[in-house]
């Protein structure tokens, strides 16, 4: 199942998405800029093959549900998204605002 809601942070809107796959979820917090995300992101990926694209995103480690990804620190981020300021350990609400 796809759960596609809109998710108010601190008077912002972002779009929460949750993909409900076998033993694990695939969750998403994007706007219009760039996104946070469990550890299914590859940000490496991001940065090196994908650089031109200059992507915004992070990714968060051991989260489960929504709330758990607003309040965890991101693990990694992309190059592109350290000039809203992102820097790795930094809570994704945090990282979020930076990029409304």
């Amino acid at each position: 199942m796809i759960t596609v809601n809109p998710l108010e942070v601190d008077g912002i809107f972002f779009t929460a998405i949750v993909v409900e796959l076998p033993k694990t979820n695939l969750l998403i917090i994007s706007n219009e800029v760039g996104y946070i995300m469990c550890a299914a992101l590859d940000v490496d990926i991001l940065n090196e093959k994908l650089a031109d694209r200059k992507v915004v995103a992070g990714r968060a480690v051991g989260v489960r549900t929504i709330d758990e990804l607003l309040h965890a620190p991101l693990q990694k981020i992309t190059d592109a998204s350290k000039q809203y300021g992102w820097e790795e350990g930094m809570i994704g609400k945090d990282a979020l605002i930076r990029i409304s």
